[in-house]
Order: structure tokens, then C-alpha cells, then sequence
């Protein structure tokens, strides 16, 4: 399966590069003093949505990220070259917890969002910049700082507006297939899906939508039967739900409205807050056998609960335009989810303080050009 929505992952910054401890040593210059440069920054480990991406496949396998550490300082005033951020780029909808704590530090629902995953080290001052009027040969330097070290686990969220739920071989791939140009796999047997698929419908007016198929509901889901568990944290960033229900199941001896209240049971152990969310009925193939016979005790029964069923058939494409029409509706009517809260900012903490304070150590004029500038 090349589907991978969890990983565990370990970050580390670079290390910043130490101070030089050197003195200028010229012909005719006696005491040319120190000239020890600064050690140089090391890089960041930073996380970047991308909208090309899709699956978090490539960390199963490389799982250790390591920033390149800064350059130590050099004689003759010489700094030592910081190092580069290493941006590592994930799937949208991709959220970064603490290993240990759980505790939620990033949440990349942007495309182009960047988070500072682990801070590279400072670099550490030369000698040049501990010389001072009675203390004119200083033979020590400061060390650089050490990156930060970080174990992480990153869990995708898949980013669609609608999504497909239903039963196994309710008819959800067939409908993604003729709705958009997903190609997912179709045949009469439960599980044929493996993998959540997404598709682009091209709505009226120039309007779309993204529509995710979600594999492996069945009941216990959320307690981990079938695919459910692994399955049902990309239905909470949706928007709207289509319940999907098969009504040809008859044959089999099932109940189409007893799995339509078994699903939403499972939904609501899962989270409440998704059990809330506005739900399409659809009572699908009807093209076949013993499907049509069925409708007017399924449709009898939604109607106690105030639920309108939209009859469909995914074979022959009857009633899937009224289907759009009403997800469409629903969706456009309910606003767009609320960020999820982190208490850590997602952008670069700066550090501007020790940075210019660095930066204007290195600048700090020589005693003896002190003395001539005033001689002057």
C-alpha cells in the first residue's frame, strides 16, 4: 500500500560553528591584535505544505533529518558561512505533534505554509569581539550553539469538501469515477478500495469541489475493525457527507436503513463533532434487482427521522446531477472548518536580539583606531 498518512520522524538542527581564536600576523605589525571571525549559523529544519503531494511516503523510509551545521569562524576577520534551512515538504493537511507529548505544534492546511520544525544553532563570537582597552589580546572564543533535537509525528488529514462514506460496495468508487477523473478501482466484492481517493468536480458556473472516497467503513470502525480506524481521521476535515447505501443488499438479508444507523453510530463514537456534520442520503443501485422494491420502505423510514433520500443509480448515471445539486447546496451553505489551534507560531522565531548583537560585536572598532579617531 502506497498510502501513508502516519509516520514517526526524528529533526534536528544544525549545530552553529564556533568563534576563532587568531591574531593578525603581518610584516611591520607588531601587535596586529586579534582577528578571530565568528562561527556561522546552522540550518533549520523547516516542514512545507505541498500541494503535489499526497501521501507521506517518502518519510516511512528516511526518517532521521538532520540541518547541515555552520561553518567555523577564521582568521584575518573571517566569519564562518551559515549554513542552509533544510525544508522538508509534506502533503496539505498534514499536522506535526510532539512524539512525546502529543501536544499539536503545526497544523500545514495551507498550501506554501512553512513551520520551523527544529532551530539551527548560533554561531559562536570570534576572539575579535572580547578585545577591549585592558583586555587587548583575548585568547579564547565562544563556542556555537547546538541544534535543536526533536522526535515528531506527522499524521495527514486528507483536505476535501465532501466525502463518501457508506458500506463496503455501496457504490462510492463508481460515483468518484463518472463525477471526476478519478480512476479508482471498481468490482463487485467488498474492499475493492484500499486507499481514500480524491477527484476535482467541475461544478455550475464555474464552481468545484474536491470529493474524497473513504474505503472501509463498516461496523466497529471505530474501534479499528476493517479499514475504518486508519480511514475515518480524513472524514473530519470534510465538509459535507454523502452516505452512500446500498440497496440491492436486500438480497443478502440487510437493512438499509439498519446500516445507515450503524454508520452514523460509528461516526459518533469516532468523534461527536462528526456526527454533527450535514449528511446527503443517497440510496444507490437502483438499476439492479430487488433495489426498487426496497426504496419505499427505506424512504418510509428516513421519513420519521426528517431525512430527504436521493434515489441514484451509479451504472447507469441516473440521478447523479441531483445528487451534486444537493451536496453543492449543503456545501456552499456551511462555512469552512476553523483552523486547528497550536501554541506554537508557525513561522521562523527570529531571534533579531542576539543577532544584531552579534552582528554589531563584529563591527566593534579597535582600541588603537579609538585612540587615532580622536587624535584626529
Amino acid at each position: 500500500m502506497k498510502f501513508v498518512d502516519e509516520v514517526r520522524i526524528e529533526v534536528k538542527g544544525g549545530d552553529g560553528g564556533n568563534g576563532c581564536v587568531a591574531f593578525r600576523r603581518e610584516k611591520y605589525i607588531e601587535k596586529g591584535g586579534p582577528s578571530g571571525g565568528d562561527g556561522g549559523h546552522g540550518g533549520s529544519v523547516f516542514f512545507e505544505a505541498d500541494p503535489q503531494l499526497t501521501t507521506l511516503l517518502d518519510f516511512r523510509y528516511l526518517q532521521h533529518h538532520h540541518a547541515r551545521g555552520g561553518q567555523h569562524g577564521m582568521g584575518s576577520d573571517c566569519n564562518g558561512k551559515n549554513a542552509e534551512d533544510l525544508v522538508l515538504r509534506v502533503p496539505v493537511g498534514t499536522l506535526v505533534r510532539d512524539l512525546e507529548s502529543q501536544e499539536l505544534l503545526a497544523d500545514l492546511s495551507v498550501a506554501g505554509e512553512r513551520f520551523v520544525a527544529a532551530q539551527g544553532g548560533r554561531g559562536g563570537l570570534g576572539n575579535i569581539n572580547f578585545a577591549t582597552s585592558t583586555r587587548q589580546t583575548p585568547r579564547f572564543a565562544q563556542d556555537g550553539t547546538k541544534g535543536e533535537l526533536k522526535s515528531l509525528q506527522l499524521e495527514l488529514k486528507l483536505l476535501a469538501d465532501v466525502a463518501l462514506i457508506g458500506f463496503p460496495n455501496a457504490g462510492k468508487s463508481t460515483l468518484i469515477s463518472r463525477i471526476s477523473r478519478a480512476r479508482p478501482k471498481i468490482a463487485d466484492y467488498p474492499f475493492t478500495t484500499l486507499v481514500p481517493n480524491l477527484g476535482v468536480v467541475q461544478y455550475k458556473d464555474r464552481l468545484s469541489f474536491v470529493v474524497a472516497d473513504i474505503p472501509g467503513l463498516i461496523e466497529g470502525a471505530s474501534e479499528g475493525v476493517g479499514l475504518g480506524l486508519q480511514f475515518l481521521r480524513h472524514v473530519e476535515r470534510c465538509r459535507v457527507l454523502v452516505h452512500m447505501l446500498d440497496m440491492s443488499s436486500v438480497a443478502e438479508g440487510r437493512d438499509p436503513a439498519k446500516d445507515f444507523a450503524t454508520l452514523n453510530k460509528e461516526l459518533a463514537k469516532f468523534s461527536p463533532a462528526l456526527a454533527k456534520k450535514p449528511q446527503v442520503v443517497v440510496a444507490n443501485k437502483l438499476d439492479l434487482p430487488f433495489a426498487r422494491e426496497a426504496l419505499p420502505k427505506f424512504v418510509a423510514a428516513m421519513k420519521k427521522k426528517k431525512i430527504t433520500v436521493l434515489q441514484m443509480s451509479g451504472a447507469t448515471g441516473e440521478g447523479i446531477p441531483a445528487v451534486l445539486d444537493a451536496a453543492a447546496k449543503v456545501l456552499y451553505a456551511v462555512p469552512a472548518a476553523p483552523k486547528a489551534k497550536s501554541r506554537h507560531s508557525t513561522r521562523r522565531p527570529l531571534r533579531k536580539k542576539a543577532r544584531e548583537k552579534a552582528k554589531n560585536a563584529s563591527k566593534r572598532i579597535h582600541p588603537k583606531e579609538k585612540a587615532k579617531a580622536r587624535n584626529r
